[in-house]
């Protein structure tokens, strides 16, 4: 099957970033979400960092242009009857996901693959609230998205052989370097990355050290490019509390208990940069 029209569910951090990405490698883009503000929003966000790759001789100005042509914003998930393929990119939410591919399986056309850039929950328990889910799969990009060059390629237990590579071939044509994972929480990126920033928060709630101490031993001890603490903020607090959750109910084991201080954190509001505080500021 080829894929010409690409949908993507949710405007914000990953969703405006796979659209850019989509668009970029020449595709036809719609992209939803609840509300014009928000995809406004997302398309502003888009057009800055065309806008940036144009300053730096990355892309000319007419291909910024042919880049945002090609992509159509939308407040309508029926939108989404004309697309090959849908990236849903939406908040870590269990309901909210499984409500969302509940509508895309009766408004998508039959052949349609229906994924997801879920951080955590498995693939197979979204496939179930379709009715097709062999073609139903896990696309988990990384954050930011048009930077970041590796995807996820998750397979869940009734995901075909004919949606796997399709979503492996549309991968590469983004320029990314795909990577499988089997069906399980946190997949492989997060069931390694999370608990190391959850532990990472537990060494900050036991003042084992400051944020800025421990974020500079991971630094210039272990290579990372930016601190655990750092990534959380970027991540965004409740994304990492979500993830934890999943990990936590799906394998019942302390090992993956969220710190309490991350979940007092955002009980407070506090999920870092996008709310301007987490556990560094962002205010000023």
């Amino acid at each position: 099957m080829d894929v010409n029209i690409f949908g993507v569910i949710g405007s914000g951090q990953m969703g405006n970033g796979i659209a850019q990405v989509a668009a970029s490698s020449g595709l036809q883009v719609i992209m939803t979400d609840i509300n014009e503000d928000f995809v406004n929003r997302g398309m502003a966000v888009i057009s800055k960092n065309l806008t940036r790759n144009v300053d730096k001789g990355r892309i000319s100005e007419d291909d910024k242009n042919a880049i945002l042509g090609r992509i159509n914003p939308s407040t309508d998930i029926k939108d989404m009857k004309e697309a090959d393929f849908v990236v849903e990119a939406a908040t870590e939410n269990e309901e909210l996901k499984f409500n969302i591919f509940h509508e895309l399986d009766s408004v998508c056309p039959p052949h349609s693959i229906l994924s997801s850039n879920t951080s955590s929950i498995p693939i197979g328990r979204i496939a179930a609230k379709t009715s097709r889910p062999d073609k139903v799969i896990g696309m988990h990009f990384m954050n930011p998205v048009p930077v970041m060059k590796l995807v996820e390629v998750i397979r869940g237990l009734s995901t075909s052989d004919d949606t796997f590579q399709i979503t492996w071939d549309l991968s590469k044509t983004f320029g990314k370097t795909p990577a499988q994972s089997d069906d399980f929480p946190g997949f492989i990126a997060n069931r390694i990355l999370m608990p190391m920033i959850n532990e990472a928060v537990f060494a900050l709630y036991h003042g084992v050290g400051t944020k800025e101490d421990i974020d500079t031993v991971m630094k210039l001890g272990m290579n990372h490019p930016m601190g655990p603490l750092a990534l959380a903020d970027l991540i965004g607090l409740d994304t990492c509390l979500a993830i934890m959750e999943t990990l936590y109910a799906g394998f019942k084991d302390p090992k993956y208990r969220p710190c309490p201080l991350l979940v007092k954190y955002v009980e407070a509001g506090w999920l870092g940069r996008k709310a301007g505080k987490g556990f560094y500021d962002y205010t000023s």
